[in-house]
């Protein structure tokens, strides 16, 4: 498996991208897509020579990062490539010098909740339009400093 940055503007990215949302339409129904933030950073999972994973750490202040877009193929789940994906993407977040990051998920996605859980992620507040969805959970976890 090969986990390496892409742009926005990466076709592989873009088409993991839609597939997570066509996903969460059928888990939550047709809610908007949040916007991810300028200056997000993409990590692209692949397994021989096919994207089948993606993920991004967006800004939050200067020491908080987002975990956003977290998502693997249905037909590539169970294999690891989730855990070494956010493995990655927490590393690439704490380069960018966050001591903190933060994500939100949903109720309906226990695999979700499982991996974040494993990893050490401790279920939070909800934050910012959280604050009022009762079918999210909002998970956050402190980084060691590199």
């Amino acid at each position: 498996m090969l986990i390496e940055e892409r742009t926005a503007a990466d076709g592989d990215l873009t088409a993991l991208l839609d597939a997570a949302f066509a996903e969460l339409v059928a888990r939550y129904g047709p809610e908007g897509r949040s916007q991810v933030r300028a200056g997000a950073r993409y990590l692209v999972a692949s397994v021989d020579d096919r994207a089948v994973g993606c993920g991004a750490v967006q800004p939050v202040d200067s020491g908080t990062g987002e975990l956003k877009r977290m998502y693997v193929l249905p037909e590539y789940r169970g294999r690891g490539i989730a855990k070494s994906l956010l493995s990655a993407l927490e590393e690439l977040a704490a380069g960018l010098g966050y001591r903190r990051l933060r994500l939100a998920t949903g109720v309906r996605q226990p695999e979700a909740i499982a991996l974040y859980e494993r990893c050490a992620y401790v279920l939070t507040e909800p934050y910012g339009k959280y604050v009022d969805a009762p079918l999210t959970r909002c998970y956050a976890k402190a980084l060691a400093q590199q």
